[in-house]
């Protein structure tokens, strides 16, 4: 599944690299893409497992950049 989430405070590029990066090293992650400019993530991931893998992803992120939120 693929889906695009709108990201709400995320306040510098490099913080969404990073981001970028760590989400694509979660197990079940096919591609996983944050652009600081348009605020928003793409991911592409296990259907069986994506709400899941989303609150992992939430995790990632606020351990990251604490007020970044991702709006479902």
């Amino acid at each position: 599944m693929k889906k695009v989430f709108r990201l709400q405070d995320l306040d510098c590029a490099n913080c969404a690299a990073k981001m970028e990066r760590a989400i694509n090293k979660l197990d079940g992650v096919q591609s996983a893409t944050v652009n600081f400019m348009s605020q928003k993530m793409t991911v592409e991931a296990d259907d069986s497992r994506f709400c899941e893998i989303i609150d992992e992803i939430e995790k990632v992120c606020k351990r990251i950049e604490p007020d970044c939120r991702i709006i479902r």
